[in-house]
């Protein structure tokens, strides 16, 4: 754990300390530091601050990558104007991006080691070492653990819900190295790609900036998402950090709700508050694609939306960074195929034209 903050590290330490799956080797307060630390024990994971005296996280971090690539977890005080860094993070190797807590209330405190602790774990699954066991699934905090319906009623499958045909929309879910994934699958898409709406999970001020870098990348439009945006072809709807967001209709036009709640599958956004929502309102006019990312997040709410009707896709083990989030789904059989990363625009572009062919 690198920071050069005595307080934070002192934070986070406590946090660590609370979870018993992980063990804290060391920290420092400079890279300098935790160069001698690494020397002498190789971590599974480093969570890293990004600005630092003597040496800034990301270029440590360019360093590691270099020399002895380690799982990161970058932990900062984000705000807007440090989009630019956390892009250049991503961009050099990071896992994940994550907020440093803050002193707060119990229930913020808790919802920050749910967090940072699913962030630890997610990397060391990133690049496993054979020498170590590999974590459980096992659930913390099952208090924090609730399910979409805390945001929406689930769906009532026994009943024949009416949708009227229109264009085909895209609900995409991902979480650890899903960023770069993303990059890969919208940078293949052409301007005429279905409307597409995602969550990935990343913190509230590096949501923009995320958006921003994949617009200037794409040739379809991406954004991060607003209120009751319209979702229209060539158009891609990045859920804010902190926030769901719920794909709603009105007559054959789609348009996006962003609202507070609480953490769902231990996130915010959540993938299942997404499909379930999409499950409700586009039925079979809609393709559910499940990418990379630990734990359970969106395998649910998948299988909610095959059972609507909606062509539904889930990343194969080949190609995910963590084959955690796809995984499950599949074992709940809520995907219609399974695909590696290179194939999945073909599968959704494919969905769509046998969708406008019927």
């Amino acid at each position: 754990m690198v920071d050069d903050s005595a307080s934070a590290r002192e934070m986070l330490r406590k946090i660590v300390a609370m979870d018993p799956e992980l063990d804290l080797l060391g920290t420092a307060s400079n890279p300098y530091t935790a160069a001698r630390v690494i020397a002498k024990e190789v971590p599974d994971v480093i969570v890293l601050d990004i600005l630092m005296p003597r040496m800034d996280g990301i270029t440590f971090l360019r360093k590691i990558m270099q020399q002895r690539p380690i799982p990161v977890v970058m932990c900062s005080i984000l705000t807007e104007e440090d989009g630019e860094f956390l892009a250049e993070a991503l961009k050099a190797g990071a896992v994940s991006v994550i907020q440093k807590p803050r002193v707060g209330s119990q229930e913020s405190l808790m919802e920050a080691q749910v967090k940072i602790c699913d962030a630890i774990k997610a990397a060391a699954r990133a690049k496993p070492r054979p020498t170590v066991a590999q974590p459980t699934d096992k659930d913390q905090l099952d208090s924090v653990k609730f399910t979409a319906d805390v945001i929406l009623p689930p769906p009532n499958h026994n009943r024949k819900t009416s949708f009227p045909a229109t264009k085909r929309v895209v609900c995409i879910g991902a979480s650890t190295g899903g960023t770069e994934s993303l990059r890969v699958l919208l940078t293949s898409l052409s301007v005429d790609a279905p409307g597409i709406v995602i969550v990935q999970h990343m913190p509230e001020q590096f949501t923009k900036a995320f958006a921003d870098r994949l617009n200037g990348l794409c040739a379809v439009t991406v954004s991060e998402a607003k209120d009751v945006d319209s979702l229209q072809q060539g158009r891609v709807l990045i859920a804010p950090g902190n926030q769901h967001i719920l794909l709603r209709r009105n007559g054959t036009r789609y348009f996006v709700e962003v609202r507070e709640g609480a953490l769902v599958c231990r996130h915010r956004p959540s993938v299942d508050v997404l499909f379930r929502s999409a499950a409700r309102y586009a039925g079979p006019n809609a393709i559910g694609v499940l990418m990379t990312g630990m734990g359970d997040d969106g395998a649910r709410g998948l299988l909610e939306m095959r059972k609507a009707g909606a062509h539904t896709i889930a990343e194969d083990e080949s190609s995910c960074v963590v084959f955690g989030m796809p995984r499950e789904a599949i074992k709940l059989g809520a995907a219609c195929i399974v695909l590696p990363l290179e194939k999945i625009r073909d599968g959704i572009l494919r969905s769509c034209a046998l969708w406008e062919g019927v």
